[in-house]
């Protein structure tokens, strides 16, 4: 019994996925309202969306993912922080902030990993996302890595940086 609901369940969000490729910007607005509404179970169906030829399908699978706050997202944000479209850099930083600390481990990782290719995209939306989590951290173990983001040579900066931070980082 529980497999139909399942089943029906896959096929609304099926439908609204649908949705956000319309060309009405209000059809997709309610496909991504009701999206959001059906939540965490709606977001392995977004999640491929992230790389969408569209930056419009993009943009609304990526302001689903950040309205909905489901932690199995937090990949999938940091990926499109690279995103050729500002807009949808934008919203993931947002979605990740509103995250909270569950994202700074992950965000942390990538950081090690910076390469010249992407690393200014990745350093912006890094900066803003750690600039707004610092409140979370009172022993202040994001502050270098904030500092190396700042720095004129942060992509020799920040992979060390990040290294530390996230070593230091409590593990949840």
């Amino acid at each position: 019994m529980n497999e139909g609901k399942e089943n029906s369940t896959a096929d609304s969000v099926a439908a609204l996925i649908n949705g956000l490729a319309s060309k009405n910007g209000q059809t997709r607005e309610i496909a991504r309202a009701s999206l959001v509404s059906i939540g965490k179970p709606a977001v392995p169906y977004l999640l491929p969306l992230l790389d969408n030829r569209k930056h419009q399908i993009r943009w609304e699978a990526v302001k689903a993912l950040g309205e909905i706050k489901d932690p199995a997202a937090i990949d999938g944000l940091i990926l499109a922080l690279l995103d050729e479209e500002f807009a949808v850099r934008w919203l993931a930083a947002e979605g990740l902030v509103a995250l909270g600390s569950q994202v700074v481990l992950p965000l942390l990782k990538s950081l090690t990993q910076v390469k010249e290719s992407t690393s200014i995209l990745l350093r912006d939306g890094a900066h803003h996302i750690l600039r707004a989590l610092i409140t979370d951290d009172p022993e202040k173990k994001l502050q270098p890595v904030l500092t190396a983001l700042e720095d004129i040579e942060f992509t020799s900066k920040v992979p060390p940086a990040a290294e530390l931070a996230l070593k230091a980082w409590p593990r949840v």
